[in-house]
C-alpha cells in the first residue's frame, strides 16, 4: 500500500459526525482553489471537501488533457460550432427557454442539435437577442448517446459515484450531462437531484455561481413554504411575502473560468449564470459520504406527498402505494428502488472483497475499476455507510407497509451478508 492510499484508508475510519452535512458558514465566503494536480490526492478531497461538505474549485490543469477541451473550442476560446455539428449534428437535444417561467423552472422542448446551433449563431449575430427567447441546451445525456466520443475522463475525486453506477447497472438512466448556452442563459434556484453532490467543468466560457449552504434555503422560502425562482429578484425584500429573508446569509459567489471544475456540496441550493457563450460537463453523484442525506431527502419527499393526499387516506385501500407512486413520478425513485440501489452498490463491493480484483476484470467493469483505484478499505467504508442507511430503511414504517416479497434478497438477509463481509474484511 502506497503512502497516498494509506492516508486515504486511514481517513475512512475516522468517526465523522453526520451533522457535518448541515448548514455552516464559510469564513468570508471563501472557496478553496485547487491549483496543482500532482499535489492534491483523493484523500485530500475526501477529508477536506466530501466529508465536511465544502465547495471547492479545481484549476484548468485538471481538464487540460480532455478531448472536448482540445476539439470543442476555437483558438480564441469560443465554442467550435463546426466541430460540434460534424460530430453531433443529427442528435436531438433538450432545450430550455430561460425567458419563460413554468412553475419553478423553464419550459423545455426537444429539437435537433443542428437547429440549436443555427439558433445560437443567429442569437450571437443579433446581439444576443431573439424572438424565440434565450434558449439553453440542458441535461443532454451526450455520454450515453455517444459513448465512443473522446469527450472527457471523470477525475478520480468524483469516481465513487453510486448514482451512475446503479443506473448504468439497470440500464435505465444516468446523471451525466452536457450543458451549452449563450451569454445570458441561466439556471433558476435549485438543489440537485436527491440532494446529490455535483461537479461542473467548463469546457469553454465562464459561469457565475450563487451558492447557499445546506439549510440556508429555509430563510428564502415565502410564507407558503415555496422557494424563490430567482434569488436576485427584488420581491425577496418584501417581508410580507418572504418573512425570513433578512435572516439569510449572503450567497457564496464563484466565477468559474474556462477549464475549471466547481464542486457543489450535497444539499447546497444554487443559481447559475453563463457570463459568456459556455459549454460545460456536469455530473450528479451520491456515495457513502452523503447517502444518508439522500435517504433523509426521500423521507421528506414522501412526507410531503402524504400531506398532500392525506384526505384520501381512509377511502383509498392502496393509499401507501399511491404515495410511493407519486413520489417516484416527482423524484425518479421510490423506497423499493432505493433498496435495490443500496443492494447493487453493496453487492458490487462484497464481490470485490470476496473475490478480489484482477486487471482484466477491472478493465471490463467500471465500478470494480473505481473500487480498485480507491482501494479495498474504501469498499469497506462504503459497506459500513450502506449498513447504516439500510438498517434505517428496514425499520421505516412506510417501507414495512409495502409488499417486500419481490425484494431479493430480503432486507434482513442482505444486512446480514453486508455485516459478515465487513467483519471478514477487517480480520
Amino acid at each position: 500500500m502506497d503512502r497516498a492510499t494509506f492516508a486515504c484508508s486511514t481517513a475512512f475510519f475516522r468517526d465523522y459526525n453526520s451533522s457535518s452535512q448541515g448548514a455552516f458558514c464559510l469564513p468570508g465566503g471563501h472557496v478553496d482553489f485547487i491549483e496543482k494536480v500532482e499535489s492534491f490526492t483523493y484523500s485530500d478531497f475526501f477529508r477536506d471537501y466530501l466529508i465536511p461538505n465544502h465547495p471547492c474549485i479545481f484549476s484548468a490543469k485538471f481538464t487540460e488533457d480532455w478531448g472536448s477541451r482540445r476539439n470543442w473550442v476555437t483558438w480564441d476560446g469560443k465554442p467550435n460550432f463546426d466541430h460540434l455539428l460534424q460530430k453531433f449534428g443529427e442528435a436531438v437535444v433538450p432545450v430550455a427557454n430561460c425567458d419563460v417561467k413554468e412553475y419553478n423552472s423553464n419550459p423545455k422542448e426537444q429539437i435537433p442539435f443542428k437547429e440549436y446551433i443555427k439558433y445560437w449563431k443567429e442569437y450571437i449575430k443579433n446581439d444576443y437577442c431573439s424572438s424565440r427567447g434565450c434558449l439553453y441546451l440542458k441535461d443532454w445525456h451526450l455520454s450515453r448517446a455517444f459513448p465512443e466520443q473522446d469527450v472527457y475522463t471523470t477525475p478520480v475525486y468524483f469516481s465513487s459515484d453510486w448514482l451512475n453506477e446503479y443506473w448504468d447497472a439497470v440500464a435505465v438512466d444516468d446523471y451525466r450531462f452536457v450543458y451549452m448556452g449563450p451569454k445570458g442563459s441561466w439556471t433558476p434556484f435549485h438543489a440537485d437531484v436527491f440532494r446529490s453532490y455535483s461537479w461542473s467543468a467548463n469546457i469553454c466560457g465562464r459561469k457565475k455561481w450563487l451558492l447557499y449552504p445546506a439549510g440556508q434555503e429555509e430563510y428564502l422560502k415565502d410564507r407558503h413554504g415555496n422557494l424563490p425562482f430567482d434569488v436576485t429578484a427584488p420581491s425577496l425584500q418584501d417581508r410580507s411575502v418572504y418573512p425570513r429573508y433578512n435572516q439569510s446569509q449572503p450567497p457564496v459567489e464563484i466565477v468559474q473560468e474556462a477549464g475549471e471544475i466547481v464542486f457543489i456540496p450535497s444539499g447546497w441550493h444554487h443559481q447559475v449564470y453563463n457570463l459568456e457563450d459556455t459549454i460545460s460537463i456536469n455530473h450528479n453523484w451520491v456515495n457513502g459520504c452523503n447517502v444518508a442525506v439522500m435517504w433523509c431527502f426521500l423521507q421528506d419527499e414522501l412526507a410531503a406527498v402524504q400531506r398532500e393526499i392525506n384526505e384520501w387516506k381512509d377511502p383509498m385501500d392502496d393509499w401507501h402505494l399511491q404515495c410511493q407512486l407519486i413520489m417516484k413520478s416527482c423524484t425518479g425513485i421510490d423506497y423499493k428502488e432505493f433498496y435495490n440501489f443500496l443492494k447493487v452498490i453493496a453487492e458490487n463491493r462484497i464481490s470485490v472483497l470476496e473475490n478480489g480484483l484482477d486487471d482484466e476484470a477491472s478493465a471490463k467493469n467500471a465500478p470494480k475499476a473505481a473500487i480498485s483505484t480507491l482501494g479495498m478499505l474504501h469498499a469497506v467504508f462504503d459497506l459500513k455507510r450502506t449498513v447504516k442507511v439500510l438498517t434505517s430503511l428496514s425499520a421505516n414504517e412506510d417501507f414495512k407497509k409495502l409488499d417486500l416479497t419481490s425484494l431479493s434478497p430480503p432486507p434482513e438477509a442482505l444486512l446480514h451478508h453486508l455485516k459478515a463481509a465487513i467483519d471478514t474484511a477487517l480480520l
